[in-house]
């Protein structure tokens, strides 16, 4: 297995390994399983949530091998588990500071230590984007209702009532998606028209069970102990209260990917969304991969995210053999 070497440069302990995976999440975990696998002697670390977004997640009901649904937070222990199983190196800490000038990739864990990589694969995610308001955040910790991802979690409601937030292509897709399994789906637009592309504004439009109220925000995200009950929304022109009875509330105002640091060198959409070369993992820094929604817009799920993760680690070991390492 190769030996982590540590070296002093003019008093400061650098840290040399073949392979850095920055991030946790089902993306980061499967890279590090088959960086593990393959004697590459990861090292990952968790960033700011251990975990990823599915540690905000109760149920996760459509990840292959759990017949009866695995809760967010242990699913995510046990692919850490099976992580270190292979003696993959995990961490606690964040990546504060990149230089990928040169053929060896620098990185800084929490401002101070130094890490020289000679692969990196980033599997740092996205981050949903909320509306704010205390009721909502309440609702999501205690997973009472609330979602950013209808396609994850609208399997729950089945058969009632949702609600919806947002103006464009994702939020009329899964509003689609919603009116497929639900009774009824009202949709809140702020302002008085679509974001969505045309046809994709025509599709809910033209679907009978979603009903569209434009110049509509929400002003609190009704519910008991028992979880969400209904939104309270205002109209933006008139003023008008309602309270619309639901079970559901989802929001779909979009994501930012966690990508901020690496925007000095690697190629990124006007979004932030890491581009990859099609078919692979590689990024346009040689030995720099990214697996997971740090680069996927569309899919956003946990399956596609650990298919990306098995990618990155094995286009970072191809990478080393062509090297010679």
């Amino acid at each position: 297995m190769f030996a982590k070497i540590k070296v002093r440069v003019m008093s400061e302990e650098i840290e040399k390994i073949k392979c850095l995976i920055i991030g946790s999440g089902p993306a980061g975990f499967t890279a590090a399983i088959y960086a593990s696998r393959a004697n590459m002697a990861p090292v990952l670390y968790q960033g700011m949530q251990p975990g990823g977004q599915l540690t905000t997640t109760t149920e996760v009901d459509n990840f292959p091998g759990y017949p009866d649904g695995v809760n967010g937070p242990e699913m995510m222990m046990q692919l850490e588990a099976q992580a270190k199983r292979f003696d993959a190196d995990i961490r606690s800490g964040y990546i504060t500071k990149v230089d990928f000038t040169g053929p060896v990739h620098k990185v800084w864990v929490d401002g101070d230590k130094e890490i020289h990589a000679n692969t990196i694969v980033i599997s740092t995610g996205a981050s949903a984007k909320y509306l704010g308001l205390e009721s909502e955040q309440h609702y999501l910790k205690i997973g009472g209702g609330v979602s950013a991802c209808a396609v994850c979690d609208g399997f729950f409601y089945k058969g009632q009532e949702t609600v919806i937030v947002g103006a464009g292509d994702s939020a009329c897709e899964e509003a689609h998606y919603l009116s497929n399994i639900c009774t009824k789906v009202t949709m809140l637009v702020r302002r008085d028209e679509f974001r969505a592309s045309k046809i994709m504004a025509e599709r809910v439009k033209n679907t009978e069970n979603i009903t569209i109220l434009f110049n509509t925000e929400t002003e609190e995200v009704l519910g008991d102990d028992n979880g969400v009950t209904g939104a309270r929304t205002k109209n933006n022109q008139t003023g008008e209260v309602m309270d619309i009875p639901c079970t559901g509330f989802f929001v779909a105002i979009g994501h930012n990917p966690n990508t901020e640091i690496f925007k000095p060198y690697i190629e990124m959409d006007e979004t932030g969304y890491i581009i990859n070369t099609p078919g692979s993992s590689k990024t346009n820094v040689a030995g720099v991969f990214v697996s997971g929604d740090a680069a996927d817009k569309d899919y956003r799920q946990a399956v596609t995210a650990a298919g990306t993760g098995c990618m990155a680690a094995l286009d970072a070991e191809r990478y080393l053999a062509a090297l010679g390492h």
